[in-house]
């Protein structure tokens, strides 16, 4: 059977490409061994559960491993304390049932039958004594493993169950124990705040504050990357540039798994359906992410959730797109942390930064999208999109020309403070019918700042880069010429574009061709 790039459930290295995970594995290894107590709270999608298959086998000649999950549970399990504790055992008896546990041996296998045929467990009392027992009398030290733990992170009956754990953590010098506990789950299991209700909101510090922190790096390296492609591209005979795909993959994912892969399968599958085969090339690349961006998935369904359940991250994060706004990145601050813990903010720079393009993409459209029933702006753009395409190709010179036009005759009148905070959002209004269905955009996040912003189209392979900016005067001017032209050296362009906000009083809508060494600007003024 031939493997594919899978984005459903768990990876298998015999079914699926994978990025070589030795190194994240050695790493979690040292804090088992060290008999640390942790979580591996990353954000949806993010190889947490494939992660855990893969310790199951890698820690098993050295420990005994219950790998379980709380994935499926009804909440009746976690409302009384003894229905919670017949789970627990029940989920241990399954993976002895189904041969999970690698080399179980016989005696273990009996104390877990034993308290499942007897149904004896009903409080933790005794889920602490069974558990004791199977530590005791096990040759090798156990390891429990428990997925999927925010099904159970907003009960009490959870919170009681970590109180126990860490009371035998406590005790582990005079009491069989566990050698470590993993549990995975996207909330942060060391501060339950967010999870907890109202009228629990007193026990939300955690008993899980004995947990080490996890500080094993998830996301996947341009090295990563690369070598997953050579192992793709040897598969299928084929010759393949692995770098340069790899940190084009990079470039829009910032290698978050599930992107990385499901770029990676889009690709593929267009490869497949074509009918062709071949090296990958960075047109193959914008292609897949122009499909991802418009599918519907439950990363962007939990992406679109969560911003409606937390306004302080909606409006930061709306603050850094449209305003570009700064945040230092502090993760005491309940907007970045709830951010952070999503995956939609990281840290870059001491910066508070959304996570990656194809994030950024999608939030830009999200909010765009909201506004664009009643936009004018919308509307104006899409009337009559085609006589912006001649020979087949975006002509953005005439979209800057009718965008002058169209702001000078809607927002010409508006004040300076009007601008400042709309202007790039009233040109992505304009922009984004013109382009939609066959290009796509992003904002280059490192020149994102109240005064300027760099836009990258890209349309059928063709790059533009259009910067943004509010007027500060001549000398301003200039050395925002000069960092354009440095970022035309980087894409290898020779014309650029310079959408310039001006708010002097005598100023008048214009277009004008500046020279920088052997690089063109085509500047128009608003």
């Amino acid at each position: 059977m031939s493997k594919t790039f899978n984005v459903i459930g768990t990876c298998y290295p015999e079914e699926n490409y994978m990025v070589n995970m030795e190194s994240r594995l050695n790493e979690i290894k040292k804090l088992v061994d060290e008999k640390k107590y942790f979580t591996i709270n990353r954000a949806r999608q993010y190889g947490k559960t494939t992660l855990l298959n893969l310790m199951v086998d890698y820690l098993s000649s050295k420990y005994t491993i219950f790998s379980v999950s709380f994935e499926g549970l009804g909440d009746s399990v976690f409302e009384k304390e003894s229905s919670f504790c017949g789970m627990i055992c029940n989920l241990l008896y399954d993976a002895i049932r189904y041969d999970e546990v690698p080399a179980l041996e016989t005696p273990l296998k009996g104390i877990i039958y034993d308290a499942v045929k007897s149904n004896s467990i009903e409080n933790f009392f005794g889920l602490s004594a069974m558990i004791s027992d199977l530590c005791k009398a096990a040759k090798r030290p156990v390891v429990l493993m428990i997925d999927e733990v925010d099904q159970a992170s907003g009960h009490k009956v959870f919170l009681d169950f970590l109180g126990m754990l860490r009371s035998k953590y406590l005790k582990r010098m005079t009491r069989p124990v566990f050698q470590s506990v993993i549990l995975a789950g996207v909330y942060d299991i060391k501060n339950l705040k967010q999870r907890i209700r109202k009228d629990e909101e007193h026990r939300y510090n955690s008993p899980w504050n004995i947990a080490a922190d996890f500080c094993v790096d998830m996301s996947f390296t341009v090295k990563d990357i690369a070598e997953m492609l050579q192992d793709y591209a040897a598969d299928k005979d084929i010759e393949m540039e692995y770098y340069k795909i790899a940190s084009e993959i990079h470039e829009y994912t910032s290698g978050y798994p599930y992107l990385v892969s499901k770029i990676c399968k889009l690709i593929d599958e267009s490869k497949d359906s074509g009918g062709t085969t071949g090296n990958w090339s960075k047109e193959d690349v914008s292609e897949a992410v122009k499909i991802l961006l418009k599918e519907p998935g439950m990363l962007f369904d939990d992406m679109r959730k969560k911003i409606d359940d937390y306004p302080e991250l909606r409006k930061m994060i709306y603050e850094i797109l449209f305003r570009g706004e700064t945040y230092p990145y502090n993760p005491d601050n309940y907007a970045i942390d709830i951010g952070s813990m999503f995956g939609f903010i990281t840290e870059r720079d001491g910066q508070a930064v959304i996570a990656n393009r194809v994030f950024e993409t999608r939030l830009y459209n999200l909010f765009l999208s909201e506004e664009m029933t009643k936009s004018v702006t919308y509307q104006t753009g899409g009337l009559d999109k085609n006589q912006f395409i001649k020979n087949g190709m975006l002509d953005m010179e005439l979209v800057l020309k009718k965008f002058m036009e169209h702001f000078h005759d809607i927002y010409g009148e508006s004040t300076i403070k009007f601008v400042e905070e709309n202007g790039r959002r009233i040109f992505l209004l304009y922009l984004k019918p013109i382009i939609n269905g066959v290009g796509n955009y992003y904002v280059e996040a490192q020149t994102r700042d109240q005064t300027r912003t760099d836009v990258i189209v890209d349309y059928l392979g063709k790059q533009f880069v259009i910067e943004i900016k509010i007027w500060r005067g001549d000398a301003y001017n200039r050395r925002g010429e000069k960092q354009l032209k440095e970022y035309l050296d980087y894409y290898h362009l020779n014309y650029g574009y310079l959408l310039s906000f001006n708010f002097n009083k005598n100023k008048k809508p214009e277009i004008k061709e500046i020279v920088i060494e052997d690089r063109i600007i085509l500047e128009v003024v608003v």
